[in-house]
């Protein structure tokens, strides 16, 4: 492994600045993911933020819909949808969501690194300011270069707490006296320690090593996998060339100048081939590209490749391999099965159970009632009145308390009789089925059981 040496010690990575068509590409993506990231917790649909995935108060709101504890199927196949649609990308275009969008990589290399580049100099100019003496600029220039970190780690962690608990709560931590915030207080700094630990120390180990996604990579990719790649056909055998150099040279077109290497921020040689380090970041393709231009040789001697195409097998190139259609296949399933959730996703959530330690009552009228707890949660985002109903003419249902309305986002407990006509019934146990009532339309069935002794 490239940041492991052969003594089983930390190889320090100084990955030279990069720079290039795919390195502006991938600024454009990165920092407008960036903008969204730090923008995002701030938007709010209604009075409901965008997105906010508070997992202690068992809240989720996504594009402003809330999502309760009830709605974790919903939740569980829009995470499989995002999962699946991962899959797929990487069996088609290898590891391009570590590179382009995955939130490590883009503060690692377009925020954390380039203050590194700001402060400490190119690759060469930090290696020779660590393997110099303790000087008082050394020390200067780690210690501002560290304390910007810290601070970044700390906005950092806030904007993830604002994820977790919403920024109106968040502000209610940072205004308020750290004892009534004890927990999100002490959240705040294990977040800030991490995320500093992160990207100031950890670093690519994070990509190469900690993350299950990178180990996942070898067994996703395909021999019809595009990914960044060697030309090996084309470069080899490697050897120091000038310019215009005659075309019948033994060489190939790989002067082995090494930049791929140094401009690696996992530190591995693409030339060695398919690696489960490689983040198809692009830097090494800027690299070679450069070279290729000054030598006055054809660009994409790195590139974008599958296995069978360096392999020269182009026949198995054509159409879409099997993998991918089958990855499709279960995107499209998923996703269906997602929008039909969505769309049949009832606005309340109710829990009706008889009353504890309660049996029926014979009435004087010739009737049998039993007690019933109705707990009602509003999912409308809106205040919504409502009534409960039975769905037999022949039962009716008496209210105890008069609670005929829900407050957006609110909860409610009720209790009612339901009372049946003692002739009718003929079995000591049997279903009834209630109706929960908006403006005379129906948006909740639940069905329960009903007690009583048997006519004679």
């Amino acid at each position: 492994m490239a940041a492991i040496a052969v003594e089983n010690k930390r190889k320090w990575i100084y990955a030279k600045k990069p720079k290039g068509i795919w390195y502006q590409r991938r600024q454009w993506v990165g920092y407008t993911l960036l903008l969204i990231f730090f923008v995002l917790p701030f938007i709010k649909i209604g009075e409901h933020p965008m997105l906010m995935l508070n997992v202690v108060g068992r809240r989720f709101s996504i594009f402003g819909v809330l999502f309760y504890p009830q709605d974790l199927f919903i939740f569980v196949f829009g995470m499989m949808i995002m999962l699946v649609a991962i899959v797929l990308v990487t069996a088609m275009a290898g590891r391009v969501w570590c590179g382009w969008a995955c939130p490590q990589t883009i503060f690692m290399e377009l925020v954390f690194r380039r203050i590194e580049y700001w402060i400490e100099g190119d690759w060469q100019q930090q290696r020779k300011l660590n393997a110099g003496p303790d000087t008082d600029a050394r020390a200067w220039k780690k210690l501002a270069k560290h304390s910007i970190f810290l601070l970044l780690s700390f906005i950092i962690a806030n904007l993830f707490l604002s994820y977790i608990i919403g920024v109106d709560m968040l502000w209610q931590i940072i205004r308020e006296p750290v004892d009534q915030h004890l927990i999100g207080f002490l959240s705040l700094l294990v977040f800030t320690l991490v995320f500093y630990g992160v990207f100031a120390h950890l670093r690519e180990i994070v990509c190469t090593t900690i993350c299950p996604y990178g180990r996942l990579q070898s067994v996703l990719l395909d021999e019809s996998t595009v990914t960044v790649a060697y030309d090996h056909r084309r470069g080899e055998p490697r050897g120091k060339q000038q310019r215009k150099e005659e075309s019948n040279s033994t060489k190939g077109d790989c002067v082995d100048c090494k930049l791929c290497v140094h401009v690696c921020p996992t530190g591995i040689d693409i030339r060695d081939g398919i690696q489960l380090e490689c983040v198809n970041c692009t830097a090494c393709v800027d690299a070679c590209d450069a070279v290729m231009l000054k030598l006055q040789k054809p660009t994409g001697l790195v590139g974008f490749y599958s296995a069978a195409t360096l392999e020269g097998e182009t026949e198995k190139t054509k159409g879409i391999s099997g993998r991918t259609w089958a990855y499709t296949s279960i995107l499209v399933v998923l996703s269906l099965g997602f929008a039909f959730l969505l769309a049949n996703r009832s606005i309340i959530d109710a829990r009706l159970l008889r009353a504890t330690g309660s049996s029926y009552q014979l009435r004087a009228d010739g009737t049998v009632s039993n007690l019933y707890t109705l707990e009602l949660t509003n999912k409308s985002g809106k205040d919504i009145p409502f009534e409960v109903a039975s769905e037999d003419t022949t039962v009716l249902v008496q209210r105890v308390n008069n609670i005929d309305s829900l407050k957006r986002d609110g909860t409610a407990m009720l209790s009612f009789f339901i009372i049946r006509p003692k002739h009718s019934i003929q079995q000591y146990k049997s279903d009834v089925n209630v109706a929960i009532m908006s403006n005379n339309k129906k948006i909740k069935s639940l069905k329960t059981t009903f007690i009583a002794p048997v006519a004679k």
